[in-house]
């Protein structure tokens, strides 16, 4: 995977992000909580947080000491 490849899947995940916190911040908003749902989605953005980190990483250049 190029850098370009890669920063348009960053891109991609950190939008999915937000709509997961804009999503989070909905239900939250609800009288009536869905726990499950709630956990699901936080589940699922420490994932997307977890592969950007390693998407991020690997555009950052080795260098020889």
């Amino acid at each position: 995977m190029d850098n370009e490849e890669i920063r348009k899947q960053l891109s991609e995940l950190y939008l999915e992000h937000r709509d997961l916190d804009d999503a989070l911040q909905l239900l939250q908003e609800r009288p009536f909580i869905d726990e499950l749902q709630v956990r699901r989605f936080k589940l699922r953005k420490l994932r997307i947080k977890d592969e950007i980190r390693v998407l991020e990483s690997r555009l950052i250049p080795d260098i020889d000491a």
